[in-house]
């Protein structure tokens, strides 16, 4: 090493140790991580050293000169209290999202039949919907496949012998799920009466207890929306809970020919506690299948 250099490092070394005096460790440690300049802090220390306290202070100025966000013009937002109902549905939505660990599966029905169908008994002036035949579809489903009519219990799985169809209705503030008891023993003409009935109540607010608890399954119908596709949060302690989209018309290639056909995506959402990828897979083969062919449904 030369002379020249020796010097620099001699000068660099004696900065240093200037610096070490000037200063505490634990105040020198929280000047680099803030990023100020011991140079222009003044000591408070003994012979003039910078301290904990010094450094604190100096954060303390910075903060107050620092400008505060300038807050949004008077009139420009509205804070509204949440309801009782909207304070349930974000407390049981917590407790679903985040300690459920849901899975999806997503299929697309050809609906092409289950359409003429539906629009032949509208026609013949029968008071159905769609859904309605969902429903009925969907609680026979779940009787083939009791795994996914069930709930977690901690420590065990409780397996329904019952099918109680749970219809999420949208009302003034919120969801609401009156349900549809013994679904799968009830004839589709039983279901779309009380279906109605149920959501009349529910949006006038009328509904008893006993009529929006107990579900063993739920659905969530968007379609009616225009919405295609989506995932609804399970329903705890439900196992799982079907999304509807909207029937779509879509071009479809059969025999090597395009023509117009119907189809619709059905989203199944799945407590990975109870079952598992296969089974949701097998009851949404059975659905589908009920689904394309009416007359499977029963």
């Amino acid at each position: 090493m030369d002379r020249a250099s020796q010097a620099d490092d001699a000068v660099s070394r004696e900065a240093e140790w200037n610096r070490a005096l000037r200063a505490s460790p634990l105040a020198l440690r929280m000047a680099a991580e803030a990023g100020l300049d011991m140079g222009a802090l003044q000591g408070s220390g003994p012979q003039g050293r910078v301290i904990k306290r010094d450094i604190e202070a100096a954060l303390a100025r910075a903060r107050e000169a620092t400008p505060a966000p300038a807050a949004a013009p008077a009139g420009d937002t509205q804070d509204v209290e949440l309801s009782s109902m909207r304070r349930t549905i974000a407390k049981r939505l917590v407790q679903s999202k985040a300690p459920v660990p849901h899975f999806y599966l997503t299929v697309d029905v050809a609906v092409d039949r289950l359409w003429d169908a539906y629009r032949a008994l509208r026609e013949e002036s029968y008071p159905i919907t769609l859904n309605d035949v969902i429903v009925k579809a969907t609680a026979s489903a779940l009787r083939r496949h009791p795994e996914i009519n069930a709930s977690f219990g901690g420590d065990r799985v409780r397996f329904f012998s019952r099918v109680h169809i749970g219809l999420a209705v949208a009302i003034e503030d919120g969801l609401i799920t009156p349900v549809i008891r013994d679904a799968d023993t009830k004839s589709l003409a039983e279901i779309a009466a009380e279906a109605r009935t149920l959501a009349d109540r529910a949006r006038s607010r009328r509904l008893q207890p006993n009529e929006y608890t107990g579900a063993t399954f739920s659905i969530s119908n968007l379609g009616m929306m225009g919405i295609e596709e989506f995932s609804a949060i399970i329903n705890p302690p439900e196992a799982a809970i079907l999304a509807v989209g909207a029937v779509r018309e879509v071009p479809v290639v059969e025999g090597g020919q395009v023509k117009p056909g119907r189809r619709m995506k059905l989203t199944l959402s799945v407590d990975h506690r109870v079952a598992d990828g296969a089974q949701g897979a097998r009851f949404l083969g059975t659905l589908k299948r009920m689904l394309e062919n009416p007359l499977l449904i029963g």
